[in-house]
């Protein structure tokens, strides 16, 4: 059984590569950039190849889905790489190409603002996607990336379902009718999702999840079955945000970017303004393997247990990049 997280945040090193290998994940999606414009775009891309020259025994950048195979039979962490926004383009379509052929697979079309692809779920009023964001979609599933709409305002997010020619993500979200938050998705959105052939992942960040669902994973795993019933059993699977190394400066630079000096609170509050405990089940990430089991006592058929675990990801994967 496959284990794919397809989206984990902070700072990654050997160490944090050698925990995730042992704890039988099969591939990560890190966070590449939030608010970098190209060349810091390229410098993160620079890092990451050279971390995986260092770290040759522990990981392999995946580029597609067999590599994801790979990883399964030697024991080696994919890594998928990742963008949370689309700042990386800078305005050229000619960039997802060029992007893609480095080895780019997921870009998140808006992080927390409005941006010339459409509307961010933090927006007043969602304008929907952009005449440039319905070119980037379409040119995203030319060249195998994966469009990403976690952040994406519903509006924009069923428009990018509506031109893609391919599937589309929501890496890292939950059903908004489960646990109300603006970073969460509308039943619409994950039926489009689902009619699609999209994939919705699970986020067990605390801000955007259910206590109940931070307290067991038998609490995450029945919060699982119940996007289940609103997606299918077909189009969900695990989108952690589980963060390495989240300390205030980095918070307040997926907050706040370049972009303002006032206070911002991203998924958080006034009430919450801070860092919030990781889920009780899931404080150390070679936890998420104990997933497998409450879903079992859940109610879930095997198959149906490899397949939101990771099975799901690896065949969306395979269909929008090969």
């Amino acid at each position: 059984m496959m284990l794919i997280d397809a989206l984990q945040c902070g700072t990654f090193d050997r160490g944090v590569l050698q925990r995730l290998a042992a704890g039988g994940f099969t591939c990560v999606t890190p966070t590449l950039g939030f608010w970098e414009g190209t060349l810091e775009s390229l410098d993160s891309i620079g890092r990451w190849r050279d971390m995986e020259r260092e770290n040759a025994d522990v990981m392999r950048i995946v580029r597609k889905a067999d590599d994801i195979r790979a990883c399964e039979e030697d024991g080696k962490l994919g890594i998928l790489l990742g963008f949370q926004n689309a700042n990386l383009l800078e305005g050229r379509i000619r960039y997802v190409e060029l992007f893609g052929d480095l080895g780019v697979r997921v870009v998140q079309l808006t992080y927390n603002n409005q941006n010339e692809l459409g509307g961010s779920c933090y927006e007043e009023a969602d304008s929907g996607i952009t005449r440039f964001g319905r070119e980037v979609v379409a040119e995203m599933a030319r060249c195998g990336l994966l469009v990403d709409c976690s952040h994406t305002g519903d509006r924009t997010t069923l428009g990018a379902i509506e031109h893609c020619p391919k599937p589309i993500a929501v890496t890292h979200a939950n059903p908004s009718s489960i646990f109300p938050h603006a970073r969460n998705r509308s039943d619409d959105v994950l039926k489009a999702l689902a009619q699609t052939g999209g994939v919705i992942g699970c986020a067990a960040y605390r801000n955007i999840t259910p206590d109940w669902a931070c307290a067991t994973a038998k609490g995450f795993a029945e919060m699982i079955a119940r996007t289940v019933d609103l997606a299918g059993v077909d189009h969900v699977g695990l989108g952690t945000d589980f963060s390495y190394g989240s300390d205030d400066a980095f918070r307040d630079w997926m907050r706040k970017g370049r972009w303002t000096r006032s206070v911002q609170y991203g998924a958080g509050s006034a009430a919450r303004p801070g860092a919030v405990a990781k889920p009780e089940w899931l404080e150390r990430p070679e936890q998420l393997g104990d997933l497998a089991e409450a879903l079992r006592s859940t109610g879930f058929a095997e198959a149906e247990v490899a397949k939101i675990m990771g099975g799901n990801w690896l065949r969306l994967y395979e269909t929008v990049f090969g």
